[in-house]
């Protein structure tokens, strides 16, 4: 069988690696930060799965229950499109 995504409207901020107060609003501050030895400074994410890293140009996705996962972004411009408020 085949199924269909159903249509919802999720919330979602863009990590750029220097807006960690945009960040910090949106998950009520409730995820770190990690440096890499690559000096990159990445999002540390608890999910069901384990503690995820989003990168610079990853999407923070907050998911119908409250949860909080990172999204690469062009899976996220392949799934999520803009919504007019």
């Amino acid at each position: 069988m085949k199924y269909r995504k159903k249509p919802v409207v999720i919330e979602a901020v863009q990590w750029t690696g220097e807006n960690t107060a945009e960040v910090d609003e949106f998950t009520n501050s409730k995820f770190g930060y990690r440096l890499g030895t690559d000096n990159v400074l990445r999002v540390c994410i608890d999910t069901l799965e384990g503690t995820m890293l989003a990168n610079p140009g990853d999407y923070i996705i907050k998911g119908v229950k409250g949860e909080f996962y990172p999204c690469k972004p062009d899976v996220f411009a392949k799934t999520y499109e803009p919504v007019e408020e």
